[in-house]
């Protein structure tokens, strides 16, 4: 609530001159609402990567499928069990750029009381063209919120737009974006196995997704836009210098308010794997166990009994008892919790 009330607060400084005032209603859910969605985005994801941060990691827990490097006429894994931070590195980029583990995932079926095991490229496909095609759009709008445009995001938007198909010309990530999101929607609907361990969210997730690109097609190819409205209010809202310019349809209003309730949800369900893809330590960790020792900073203290105190103690009941007596070893311990 203080958010958004200081936004409003905010975008009621004033109108350049020869804009018209826009009324509370407006500056709500054209201003202070986005606001509102941006500061608990970054406050909650800087909040979940700072928590992960502070979580103690004391050994090395990489998981790995590869030779482990030891003696030196064993050939090492570089990749699948790295054992330097160059390695990890390495590992860490193809993880993130190419989901390389989920190209090495194998799926398991019942047929005839027998297993059959098989590939999944097609989940590796189509996760990797969603989260790509996902980027592109992204950086696509950079467009919206930054005069003068960037020649990068201009050269990006000719690439997605090669094949030239339409006016205004057809992007490959719009097409891309949704064949990979219906998939994956579809994936989990038609698979007995993921449906059973699906959630709601998993739905929720991927239908916002779907209907957020969805309302942008539909704004480029069927119900325009005015570009110019937009783009002052993106500018606006980017220079911390509001304006709600006429034109604006209810289209984009739509769009809108489903990329703030994407926002406003983005740190609290699983698409915070975006932040937490780099801390895992099953992933950005080197594998060198066998050629570091690693202690525990966080264990207390043990009280221990030594051999050699323990033979003092009962000294007598071992005499007694006919057991030889061995004053010279003190190297081991008991410990007495």
């Amino acid at each position: 609530m203080i958010v958004v009330i200081a936004a409003a607060s905010m975008a009621l400084v004033g109108n350049p001159p020869g804009e018209q005032a826009a009324t509370a209603g407006q500056m709500l859910y054209w201003v202070a609402v986005p606001y509102a969605a941006l500061a608990i985005l970054l406050a909650g994801f800087c909040y979940r990567v700072a928590k992960w941060a502070w979580s103690p990691v004391p050994f090395r827990i990489p998981t790995t499928c590869g030779q482990q490097k030891s003696l030196p006429w064993i050939r090492p894994s570089s990749l699948d069990c790295p054992s330097t931070g160059v390695g990890a590195v390495a590992r860490m980029a193809l993880e993130i750029l190419l989901f390389r583990s989920l190209f090495r995932n194998n799926r398991a079926e019942l047929h005839d009381k027998r297993y059959i095991f098989g590939e999944s490229k097609w989940l590796w496909l189509g996760a990797l063209a969603f989260h790509w095609s996902l980027l592109v759009i992204l950086l696509r709008h950079l467009r919206l919120f930054l005069q003068p445009v960037p020649a990068l995001v201009g050269m990006l938007a000719s690439l997605d737009s090669f094949f030239q198909i339409g006016t205004p010309e057809l992007y490959i990530s719009d097409v891309v974006v949704v064949c990979a999101g219906l998939y994956l929607l579809l994936r989990r609907w038609r698979d007995p196995l993921v449906r059973y361990l699906s959630q709601t969210a998993d739905y929720f997730v991927l239908l916002l997704l779907l209907c957020i690109t969805g309302t942008g097609i539909l704004m480029r190819y069927y119900a325009r836009v005015d570009l110019v409205a937009v783009k002052r209010l993106a500018l606006g809202l980017a220079t911390f210098h509001p304006v709600v310019p006429a034109g604006l349809s209810a289209m984009f209003w739509i769009h809108l308010m489903l990329v703030c309730i994407l926002a406003i949800y983005f740190p609290f369900g699983k698409l915070m794997h975006l932040g937490g893809a780099f801390l895992s330590p099953t992933r950005n960790l080197a594998n060198n166990n066998r050629s570091k020792r690693y202690i525990n900073p966080w264990n207390y203290p043990v009280k221990t009994h030594t051999y050699a105190e323990w033979e003092e103690e009962f000294r007598d009941k071992i005499k007694a008892a006919g057991i030889p007596l061995n004053e010279d070893q003190s190297d081991g311990t008991i410990s007495t919790d």
